[in-house]
């Protein structure tokens, strides 16, 4: 018979430690909504939608400092903060006001 080790090596408690959550913990609604939108988008648009590709400027910025403002990621909407924060307010909207969240990227603009 073959003896096991009920011992774990340091190695392996780090990369127990370091690895991501399991996908049976429960998530944050808000995060997972927010997720969800960005991967519909990437379905839709090559590059964000609320980028100007001809300024460089950055749609969502101009809407809230109501100045020109430049994109810092050249129109890139992965790991985008901007973006990210733009769809967090959007479901914070929707929630407050007793709405469906929509489903699909596109149908963002249909709740307001």
């Amino acid at each position: 018979m073959i003896a096991m080790s009920s011992r774990v090596s340091e190695e392996e408690l780090k990369k127990m430690l370091t690895a991501p959550p399991s996908t049976t913990e429960k998530r944050d609604p808000k995060r997972a909504w927010v997720e969800r939108m960005i991967k519909s988008a990437k379905l839709y648009h090559k590059i964000c939608p609320y980028y100007d590709k001809k300024t460089g400027g950055c749609f969502i910025k101009q809407l809230k400092t109501l100045r020109k403002a430049k994109c810092d990621r050249d129109g890139r909407f992965d790991n985008c903060p901007v973006f990210a924060q733009f769809l967090e307010e959007v479901y914070d909207r929707v929630k407050a006001q007793g709405g469906v969240l929509p489903m699909d990227f596109r149908d963002i603009p249909m709740v307001f």
